[in-house]
C-alpha cells in the first residue's frame, strides 16, 4: 500500500511539458497546470533544407562572428520567419544544425543540405524573401529522426570552372579571348587528373596534417574535365573539372588543381603527384577559389534505406533540378566568368606559377605545416 502511494506521488510531481528534461515539482500555481496548453509548444521535426548560394561575397559557409557568412544569413532569415527560435539563432546545436559540407571563402555551392529541427508547414517563399539573392533555399524535406546531414552523405562532387588558357603551355603566347584548347591538350589534362583516383594519402594538399594522420587518407571516385565552352556574351573559352570523393579537406580540390596546371604547363612533371603522397613535405600550389563548387550531395545508402518506405522521400532532389540549374546559371556560373574576366584572378596567379618550388621541403622550414591544436571534430571536416 505504502508502494502505491509512493508511485503516485511520483506520477504528480511529474510535469508532461517538460518530459525528457527533468522531474520538478508542481508550480504553486494549480491553474498553470490545469490551463497549460500542449500546442503551445512548437513540434519540431528532424528536416533538411536544401539549398544554393554564390559564395564570391562571403567569408565561406560556417558561421564566424564579424564575418559575413551563408549561415549567419540562413539563421537571421529563419529567426525572422519564425523557423527557429532566439535560442536557436544563438546556439543552432541546440536545433542539431549541422552542414553537409563547409564550403570555404569565396567557394559557391549549387546545392548545400543543412539537417535541422524544424516545425511543420513552413513557407518556403517567405524565407527566400528574407534571404539575398545569391542564396536560394530550393525546398525542405522531412528525414529521419537520426538523419545528420554530414555523417549520411556518401560522397560530394565538387566542380571547378577557369578559362582554358590555363591550360596552355607555360611559355605560349596566348590570349585569354582567342585561346582555344587543342583536344591532345584536354586529352594530356584528364591523364594527369587520372594520377589522383582512389585512396591516397593527401597531407601535402592540405594545411597542418601530418602523414600518419588517419584522416588525410581520401577516397577520390572520378575526376575529369569536360568538353571546353564559350559562355553566352563572351569570347573566351571555359573548361569545367568535377571531382566527386567522399569527403575532402581544407584547401584539398584547390591544390589537386594547382598542381595539375603546373604539370600540364610544363612547371613540373606528373611524377610529382606520386611524391606527394609519400611521406616527404611538398609545397603544393593552390589555385584561386573562384572557380570552385559544391556541386551534388550524395546519400546512396540513405535513400536505399528509408527511400522505399512509404513515409520518407528520396535525397536524389530530381524535383528540385531546374531551380537548382536555374539558380546555378544565374548566380553561380556567370558570376564565376563575369568576375574572371573583370579580375583576372587565373591569370594572375598564373603569373606567379613559374615562381614556386617542387623540391620537398625541410622538415623545420617555418611554413603552412607547423602543426598546431584542432578541435577533433574538424580533422574529417569537409572543409573545400
Amino acid at each position: 500500500m505504502e508502494s502505491r502511494k509512493t508511485k503516485q506521488e511520483v506520477q504528480q510531481r511529474y510535469n508532461g511539458a517538460v518530459k525528457r528534461r527533468k522531474w520538478e515539482d508542481p508550480p504553486e500555481d494549480p491553474e498553470a497546470v490545469k490551463n497549460f496548453d500542449p500546442a503551445s509548444r512548437v513540434k519540431r521535426r528532424k528536416s533538411i533544407i536544401l539549398l544554393g548560394y554564390s559564395g564570391v561575397n562571403y567569408f565561406g559557409m560556417q558561421r564566424n562572428p564579424g564575418t559575413k557568412t551563408i549561415e549567419e544569413d540562413l539563421l537571421r532569415a529563419m529567426l525572422k520567419q519564425n523557423w527557429i527560435n532566439d535560442e536557436g539563432f544563438r546556439q543552432p546545436q541546440q536545433i542539431q544544425f549541422q552542414r553537409a559540407a563547409r564550403t570555404d571563402k569565396g567557394v559557391s555551392a549549387a546545392v548545400q543540405v543543412v539537417s535541422i529541427k524544424l516545425p511543420d508547414n513552413l513557407d518556403v517563399e517567405a524565407l527566400n524573401s528574407e534571404l539575398p539573392e545569391d542564396i536560394r533555399v530550393y525546398a525542405v524535406k522531412r528525414v529521419t529522426k537520426g538523419f545528420n546531414s554530414k555523417t549520411n552523405c556518401d560522397a560530394r562532387t565538387y566542380t571547378y570552372t577557369l578559362p582554358t588558357v590555363a591550360f596552355a603551355l607555360n611559355d605560349e603566347k596566348v590570349d585569354i579571348q582567342t585561346y582555344r584548347l587543342p583536344e591532345d591538350r584536354l586529352k594530356r589534362v584528364n591523364e594527369v587528373l587520372s594520377l589522383y583516383v582512389g585512396t591516397k594519402n593527401f597531407h601535402n594538399f592540405t594545411s597542418r596534417k601530418e602523414f600518419l594522420d588517419p584522416s588525410v587518407k581520401r577516397f577520390i571516385m572520378s575526376f575529369e574535365c569536360d568538353a571546353p565552352f564559350v559562355p553566352e556574351g563572351v569570347t573566351a573559352e571555359f573548361a569545367t573539372i568535377k571531382i566527386k570523393g567522399q569527403s575532402f579537406m581544407l584547401h584539398q580540390i584547390r591544390k589537386m588543381v594547382g598542381l595539375t596546371l603546373a604539370i600540364v604547363r610544363g612547371l613540373t612533371d606528373s611524377g610529382i603527384i606520386e611524391k606527394a603522397f609519400g611521406q616527404e613535405r611538398y609545397g603544393i600550389p593552390t589555385a584561386p577559389g573562384l572557380g570552385l563548387v559544391l556541386s551534388r550531395i550524395h546519400y546512396d545508402k540513405y535513400n536505399k534505406r528509408y527511400g522505399e518506405d512509404g513515409c520518407h522521400e528520396t535525397l536524389e532532389f530530381e524535383k528540385e533540378e531546374p531551380m537548382i540549374q536555374e539558380f546555378f546559371q544565374r548566380h553561380i556560373a556567370s558570376t564565376i566568368v563575369e568576375t574572371e574576366l573583370s579580375t583576372n584572378s587565373m591569370l594572375e596567379w598564373l603569373e606567379k606559377l613559374p615562381l614556386h618550388s617542387y623540391d620537398p621541403r625541410d622538415e623545420n622550414e617555418p611554413s603552412e605545416w607547423k602543426p598546431r591544436n584542432r578541435k577533433a571534430s574538424d580533422d574529417n571536416d569537409d572543409d573545400e
